[in-house]
């Protein structure tokens, strides 16, 4: 192994995950909302941000409606 490397021929190309990429929001929630998926993230041993994350991508990928009815 090298002490040092010269990157500076190295071709630069796109990341191919970008796609992938996570994008940094800021979502007001109440919390009870935020104490449930602490709760259930301890259970299931993940961070509750990436429950949440999770849940939300199952609602995309299932394309739920929500069923909201005023009385």
């Amino acid at each position: 192994m090298k002490a040092e490397y010269d990157l500076s021929k190295m071709k630069s190309r796109p990341n191919p995950y970008a796609k992938r990429l996570k994008r940094q929001t800021t979502i007001r929630m109440n919390e009870d909302v935020i104490d449930y998926f602490k709760k259930m993230a301890q259970e299931v041993g993940i961070p509750y941000q990436n429950l949440i994350n999770l849940y939300l991508v199952d609602c995309v990928r299932n394309a739920r409606k929500l069923d909201m009815r005023w009385a």
